[in-house]
């Protein structure tokens, strides 16, 4: 099966993350577009999301217009107080296809100062 440049980067970046991760962490998988960010973190081992943050939400939209930077630091701090509250502070990041660049990486800096570690 032929796979296209995305869904190759994609693979290649959340296998390496798979295995190279121990079984008592858990992944940080990242999502964006143009307009949105979302980010969840999944138990690999039981295939299930376990928290889920995104900035589509009605608690995140409903504030004043702010730009994607600002965005992405309100979903981090976000996804950052729900894992604290379920004691979940040792994850590994997955990027996916996005370069650990901009976004993606104030999202990552900003998960870092509220206390996750990857």
């Amino acid at each position: 099966m032929k796979l296209n440049t995305s869904k190759r980067k994609r693979f290649r970046v959340t296998n390496k993350v798979k295995s190279a991760a121990p079984k008592d962490r858990f992944r940080l998988s990242i999502s964006r577009s143009s307009k949105n960010i979302s980010a969840q973190i999944i138990d690999d081992s039981k295939s299930i999301t376990l928290i889920s943050a995104s900035s589509v939400e009605k608690d995140i939209r409903s504030g004043a217009k702010v730009n994607k930077t600002e965005l992405s630091k309100i979903v981090a701090q976000k996804l950052a107080k729900k894992a604290q509250e379920k004691k979940i502070t040792k994850i590994f990041f997955d990027r996916g296809i996005y370069k650990y660049h901009g976004r993606v990486k104030v999202f990552a800096e900003t998960l870092r100062k509220n206390g996750m570690e990857f």
